[in-house]
């Protein structure tokens, strides 16, 4: 049955390269990540990197096909930011209690919106890749449930302006993030909160995160290239711009005509 070993070969093909991708993610994602040292420096610095320390997955490791089709691209996708056909998308893997998530959701995130989604370039689709026990169960559930009402990225701003994951994320809590992010129906946003449906979806990202070996948080994809926590702002820059260049700026061509911002 030469169709079946050749399918066979496919799935073979397919699995190890997520399988090194996975090793390469997991390893960066920790080093990325790890509690700050004695300096109080989070995660690997330029010194470390002259004094010979684990380079991160951005250095080593280059775009994963297999990776890549891990994008949605649905236009309607309410945790999703850019054109659907945007030639380049970055996959964010992420929990509201995290301080890195934070930093990079503050420092890094508006930067990249106005140079590259604002301009066609770059689609951003979260992930809620919650880590951190019942408080970020509860978070990642509330920013589905703001996404119902077309809420989403105000609730991710909400929750993770400077101090606010300090005041924790219980049921209260949620309600004054859900009208701050300016969320109509918040009697829905309780209940969608509550809903099978989000904990499935969060369950479904989650699982994805978690098999793609990702082991803390932010973990990036851009067009399949892995990157780990809230790197400097120019890694960010040289990823995308290179995955552009990759597809001469172009949409990726996945999205059947779905191409307007969202």
């Amino acid at each position: 049955m030469p169709q079946s070993n050749n399918n066979k070969k496919k799935n073979i093909a397919i699995g190890a390269g997520v399988a090194v991708a996975a090793a390469l993610l997991g390893v960066a994602s920790y080093t990325a990540t790890k509690p700050a040292d004695s300096a109080g420096s989070p995660g690997t610095t330029r010194k470390d990197a002259a004094a010979g320390a684990e380079p991160s997955a951005e250095q080593r490791a280059g775009a994963y096909p297999e990776l890549e089709k891990l994008a949605r691209r649905d236009a309607k996708d309410p945790l999703a930011q850019g054109r659907a056909d945007a030639p380049v998308v970055m996959i964010e893997y992420a929990d509201f209690k995290c301080g890195f998530c934070g930093k990079f959701a503050r420092d890094t995130e508006p930067g990249l919106v106005k140079k590259y989604v604002d301009k066609g370039v770059l689609r951003i689709e979260w992930r809620n890749f919650p880590i951190f026990g019942a408080d970020s169960e509860r978070a990642a559930r509330g920013a589905w449930a703001a996404g119902k009402q077309g809420r989403f990225w105000q609730f991710h701003q909400a929750a993770y302006a400077e101090g606010a994951k300090e005041k924790g994320f219980g049921e209260d809590r949620l309600k004054e993030l859900a009208k701050e992010a300016g969320v109509k129906d918040v009697g829905r946003f309780v209940s969608d909160a509550e809903s099978d449906a989000a904990e499935a979806a969060v369950k479904k990202d989650q699982e994805e995160a978690y098999g793609l070996g990702a082991t803390s948080t932010p973990s990036f994809l851009v067009n399949g290239r892995p990157i780990s926590g809230a790197q400097p702002d120019e890694v960010f820059r040289q990823a995308i711009e290179a995955a552009a260049g990759q597809t001469g700026g172009k949409g990726a061509g996945q999205a059947g005509g779905q191409g307007a911002s969202e």
